[in-house]
Parts: C-alpha cells; structure tokens; sequence
C-alpha cells in the first residue's frame, strides 16, 4: 500500500464532483436502457462499459488501486441519482461500493489478485453470514455452498461468499467466537442459478442464487467474517474514507437507493399531474390542492429525512478529521438515520401513489416502477425498523447488542 494524500474536509458542493456530474449525465441513457435491464434480468452491457467510464464501480477503492477514494457524501449521492434512473441500476453500484470495501479486507497478495493493474472489477454476491461449507486443505479451502441475493452477478468479476469451515463434520469456533469466513470467488467458476430471482421489483438486480461444489479457495482470497452484520476490516488502508466505522457505509448505501426512487416518484407524479384531467373532473391534476399539498409534503418529507442522514455521516466525518474517535451514540444515530431517511422515502412515496390515480397501479406507468422497486429496496434488512430499538437501547445506557458497536 502507498500513503494517500487526502481531504481531510468533505466537499462544499456534493453535485458538483466530476463523479456526480457523470451520474446525473448518464440518467436518459439508464432510462433508454429501463426495458431492456428489466427483461433480462441484467445491466445491459452497452450501460455497463459507460458505468466502468465513469467510475462508479472504482468508487470506494484507494486511488493506489485505482480507484476514486470517495467520501461517503459523494458515493451514496451517486447510488441515489443512479437510482432515480433505475432503481436496480443504483441498487448495483451501492452493492459494489460495500462488498469493494469488504475486499479491502483480505491479505495483500489477495487485494492485488482481485485488482491487477488496470482491471475493471465489480464485486457481486453478499456480505451477510451463511451459504457455504468448507474443509481445510493445503493451501486453502474446499468449498461448498448455495448463496441468495448475487446482485449484479452477470456484471460482476468476483462473487462474494461466506462459509463455515468444518473440521470433522463439526463448525470450527474462532478465537473471538465467530464461526464464519468471507471468500471471493471467480464469476466465471460459479453456477447462477436460473429462475431464483422472481420478484415484484428490482428485477434488473440480477440477485440469483449462485453455487459452487468442491471449490478450491486459496487461503490469500479469504478472511475471517467479523461482525454482525459487518464490522470495519478495512481500517488500515490509510485515509479518512477507510477510518470511517461501518455505520457510515451499511444502510446508508441501501437507503441511498431508496430516497432516489422516492425523488423519482416525486418527479413522476408532477410530470403526470401536468397532463392528466382525472375521470369526470374539469380541471388537471395539477390544479387540485391536495395533490398540491402532497407533492409540497412529499418534497419536505423526503428532504428532511435526507439532510439527517447525511449530516451524521458528515459528523463522523469530521470526528475523524478532527483526530476524534466516534462514540457509540454517534454510530447509533448514524445507523437510524439511514432508517429514518428510508420511511421518510415510504411516506413520500405513499403520498405519491395516492394522487396518482389509477395510474398508478398501471404496470407500465413510471408511478407503478418506482413503487415495485421502492417497496423491495424497503424490505432490506439494512433498513428494518429494528433498529431504532437497538438505537435506543443505546440511548439508555443498555447493551445495544453485537448489531451496533
């Protein structure tokens, strides 16, 4: 690794990064591309060279590596422009940004199999605990399993697993009580499985079940699962970015997703409000003040959820840059703002649907897209409301439990 030199401040004007610029340019194209990514089940691959253009899947990674280093600010602002294009667009990349970070993790040599010089990697698969079984052999592991939720997996060069290691039949404990490994796995060397991804929404995520039999994995591309859900394994890249706790990257970048649907949402009432004459009225939607008085609710709502959740990343932030450790009050808020951002995303989004009409449960209308995946990105176990009472426990002196440290 070499020493970065970075900004120890985060950026006055969020929009105006070259990186943010590149997403809200890309959007007419993600919408050219809505159809055909909802099809088939995948990022078109036309979409997916400008995405590697503009750098959204080198977002988190040292610029030793060549990445973009970006500050939290900056990568959860291009998830959500990203997302109010396509919702299973946005989804991708906030999902890469995570499982890149989570790389950072593994042994050097692993790190610089996993991004050679001038490689294009995307990280698919899932950081979360369960899906495989190994036993140890020279050099490595024998791995079996069966893995949910590999979004972005027919984009992806490396697939992201965890597993248990075996030794006679029974799981092996870790010194620190954990019983689970993560492992990168070559795309290419894995079988997604067909037809295991059939829902309601984001169906452009791509998320199959993926499997691999009697695999060896080297010991280089492999590291302990710390955490639950996920613990910082790559604080010793050096910078800010890489400092920062967890609770200032996981649920964040899900409700990134989120609260640019719910603008989507916004945008796609007033364009419909503008031309539609409801059934057996005189006048168009737009003229109705409680459509009025919706979108300006909507608008507020959404905003405000918005501004808190980023104003405690920017508080965790500067804690550091100030030579401060963060305090377990200041994680826990950061983690329910993510959450609060998310409902406050669901009640825009509600009021929308509402004064939609008809329309709005019209398949191929943008009102009927934005709730279906709006509705599935709400569902994430990032964004569940138990975790304002982990939250408050931590508020009230009690053992908030091993989800927020």
């Amino acid at each position: 690794m070499q020493t970065i030199v970075e900004d120890r401040r985060l950026p006055a004007d969020i929009d105006a990064q070259p990186v943010v610029q590149a997403a809200a340019a890309l959007k007419p194209m993600v919408r050219h591309y809505h159809d055909e990514i909802e099809r088939e089940q995948r990022l078109a691959p036309a979409l997916v060279e400008q995405m590697h253009a503009a750098g959204f899947y080198r977002l988190l990674l040292p610029r030793s590596l060549g990445g973009l280093q970006a500050d939290p600010l900056t990568y959860i602002r291009v998830v959500e422009l990203l997302a109010e294009a396509a919702g299973s667009v946005g989804w991708n990349v906030a999902n890469n940004g995570v499982g890149s970070l989570v790389t950072l993790g593994l042994p050097d040599d692993g790190v610089q199999e996993i991004y050679p010089k001038g490689h294009r990697t995307v990280i698919a698969g899932t950081a979360v605990q369960g899906g495989g079984q190994a036993v140890a052999v020279e050099g490595g592991y024998r791995v079996s399993g069966r893995w949910t939720f590999g979004s972005g997996c027919h984009e992806a060069a490396w697939m992201l697993g965890s597993f248990q290691i075996l030794d006679d039949g029974e799981p092996r404990r870790r010194d620190d009580g954990g019983m689970f490994w993560r492992g990168l796995f070559p795309r290419a060397e894995v079988e997604v499985i067909p037809g295991s991804w059939e829902v309601s929404g984001l169906r452009g995520t791509g998320s199959f079940d993926w499997t691999v039999s009697d695999f060896f994995l080297p010991k280089r591309r492999t590291m302990v699962h710390a955490g639950v859900p996920l613990d910082n394994q790559w604080g010793h890249w050096p910078g800010i970015t890489y400092a920062l706790p967890a609770q200032a990257w996981v649920g964040p970048h899900q409700c990134a997703v989120i609260t640019g649907l719910a603008r989507a949402g916004i945008d796609a009432l007033v364009e419909l409000a503008a031309d539609k004459t409801p059934r057996g009225r005189t006048g168009r939607l737009c003229d109705n003040p409680q459509v009025q008085d919706a979108v300006g609710r909507a608008d507020a709502i959404l905003n405000a959820g918005r501004l808190y959740r980023n104003a405690m990343i920017a508080e965790l932030w500067n804690a550091l840059a100030d030579g401060c450790e963060t305090t377990l009050e200041q994680r826990a808020r950061c983690r329910l703002a993510a959450v609060h951002a998310g409902d406050c995303a669901r009640q825009a989004m509600d009021l929308m649907f509402r004064h939609g009409g008809s329309t709005s449960f019209k398949t191929a209308s943008r009102l009927a897209e934005v709730w279906r995946d709006l509705q599935v990105v709400g569902q994430a176990a990032t964004l569940a409301p138990e975790w304002y009472p982990i939250g408050g426990r931590a508020f009230l002196g009690l053992d908030p439990g091993p989800r927020l440290r």
